[in-house]
Formats: C-alpha cells, sequence, structure tokens
C-alpha cells in the first residue's frame, strides 16, 4: 500500500512488537544492517537536531524578551530551566524525537508508521486513557506513602503559571516522544540487529539511560530500570500506549510537585539520588506494570499481528 509515495509492506501474521522490523516481510527482506543504519541515523538526528531546536527556541525566546543581558547567559538560565521558556526549548528538541521515529519506519524501512504505535496496527487511545488512569493513581499514591503523606509545605516558586502552562502542553508530547523513539524505534531496530531474547529491550533500556548524561549509580540504575519496565510493558502489551501513560504521569508531576513545593530547576539539576529513591521508584513503575498488564488482558488487546 502507498504511504507519502512509497511502497511499503506489512509484517507477517503472529509478529510480537519487538521483531517488527525483524520480520521479513513480502516486499524485501529486511536486514540487519538496515535496521542498524537505521538507529545511527535516529541517533545522530538526536544529536545534531535536537540541541538546534532547543537553540534556536532559547535565541527566539531572548529577542521576544528584549535581549536582556547576554545571550550566552539567557541561554545558560533556559538550559538549566530557571525560566518556562528555557524548559519550552528542551522539551521542543525532545519532541523532535517523534516525527523522527515515524519516519525512519517509513523512510528507512518502507514500512507504514502505524505499526509504530501497536501490533493492531494503531495507537489503541482506550488502552492509552485507562493506563494513564492507572499511572497517576499509582505513582502519586505511592509518593504520597512514601513521603510521609505530602507533609511538604506548598510554595509555588516564581513564575510557575508559565512552568504550568509549558508542562500541561509540551511535557506528555517530550515524553511520549523519548517512548516512540526508544521503546519503539531503537527498540524494534536493535532488536532486528542483535537477534537475541529480549536484545530489543535491554539494549534500548541502556542506550536511553546512558543519554540522561551525568549521574550517580542508583539514578543510572533507576533511569535502566524504567527503560526495562517499559519495554516489558510494550512486548506484553503489543504497544506503546503503557510505556507512554507510565513516562507521562512521571514527568508532568515531577514536574508539578516541584514547581509547587522547590524549584523545577532543582528536578533538572538531579545528578544523584539514593538507594530508597531507587526502590521506591522501581516499585511505583513495578506496581504500574502489573496493573496496566491486567487492564491489557481486560480489553484482549492484540499482542501480535494480525492474520
Amino acid at each position: 500500500m502507498p504511504a507519502g509515495g512509497l511502497a511499503v509492506r506489512r509484517p507477517s501474521p503472529g509478529v510480537t512488537y519487538p521483531l517488527v522490523l525483524a520480520d521479513e516481510g513480502p516486499l524485501e527482506t529486511r536486514t540487519a544492517a538496515r535496521c542498524l543504519a537505521g538507529v545511527l541515523l535516529g541517533l545522530a538526528t538526536f544529536a545534531v537536531v535536537t540541541p538546534i531546536v532547543s537553540q534556536l527556541t532559547l535565541l527566539i525566546g531572548w529577542y521576544a524578551a528584549g535581549q536582556p543581558g547576554t545571550f550566552d547567559y539567557f541561554y545558560a538560565a533556559g538550559r538549566a530551566y530557571e525560566m518556562p521558556i528555557g524548559m519550552a526549548a528542551s522539551h521542543l528538541g525532545l519532541i523532535v524525537l517523534l516525527p523522527t521515529a515515524l519516519a525512519l519506519v517509513l523512510v528507512v524501512h518502507h514500512q507504514h508508521p502505524r505499526w509504530l504505535h501497536s501490533v493492531q496496527p494503531g495507537f489503541r487511545w482506550r488502552y492509552a486513557v485507562g493506563a494513564l488512569l492507572i499511572a497517576v493513581v499509582v505513582l502519586n499514591l505511592l509518593l504520597y506513602l512514601t513521603s510521609s503523606g505530602w507533609t511538604w509545605q506548598l510554595n509555588p516558586q516564581p513564575g510557575f503559571g508559565g512552568f504550568l502552562l509549558v508542562i500541561l502542553v509540551l511535557t506528555p508530547l517530550q515524553a511520549a516522544a523519548e517512548e516512540y523513539f526508544f521503546r519503539g524505534y531503537l527498540l524494534q531496530s536493535l532488536q532486528a540487529v542483535l537477534r537475541l531474547p529480549w536484545a530489543g529491550v535491554v539494549a534500548s533500556a541502556l542506550v536511553f539511560a546512558l543519554f540522561h548524561g551525568t549521574q550517580n549509580l542508583p539514578l543510572f540504575l533507576d533511569r535502566f530500570g524504567f527503560g526495562l519496565l517499559a519495554g516489558f510493558l510494550v512486548l506484553r502489551t503489543g504497544g506503546i500506549e503503557a510505556a507512554i501513560a507510565a513516562h507521562v504521569a512521571n514527568n508532568v508531576f515531577a514536574f508539578v510537585w516541584a514547581g509547587l513545593t522547590t524549584s523545577i530547576a532543582a528536578v533538572k539539576a538531579t545528578q544523584v539520588i539514593g538507594w530508597w529513591d531507587l526502590a521506591t521508584d522501581l516499585l511505583g513503575f513495578g506496581l504500574f506494570a502489573l496493573a496496566a498488564i491486567w487492564l491489557a488482558g481486560r480489553m484482549r488487546l492484540a499482542t501480535t499481528t494480525p492474520g
């Protein structure tokens, strides 16, 4: 079937989500070399285009604000999330990963991007909304129980209204874009390259954790563990929706609670967490994963491609 002027193919029946790109379809053989080239192209796009988009956004914000001080100072403050335009710039740079992932599937692999959503194919909105509600309840309830009943004193940081607008509009897109790129395209492509059970899940989780920059061991394990659980959900539910729900709920409420109690810049600057934080984070994601799998079973979601 045509898509964007390209002849595209569909995976064979009975294929799980991680194996969609590894499957040898009727149009042409999917080789490891093609998938590896796609991975390298995607990572190069991430490394080059994402910083450019962020810098251009901050440059526009600097001119719009009347060029206060030097751009270097404005840029540094923005990158540190000391003002809403900085947070917006960072999010917009990461959102580039969403069209990048969809374009790679279509252009490099000649496959319709809807197979990146799920094996249905397409995005399963009812399940996504249900998983998001579960994530909001589970992650916030665990935070409540492990924080002595939220004894924090609410003290919204200056300019919180602007930050809240960015959080509500762009943070869900940023989280979804990361999932489409890491748990979607990279997971499928790396599985096709490595050809070992769980290889795509583990390798994509490792890349995801490493790309978060400077971090101590518990924080690295926290991100790696989240990547493993998100990849496990992709495999067990046949789509990207539950992973997106967990990522969106985690990011949105982390930023909101930080803005209401300390500062969003403090969250951005986090490079060190303790082992207790690691344990509670993974417990919350694990409980959510169990509930999301239960919901997928209740909704009888397909976990392999249709015949």
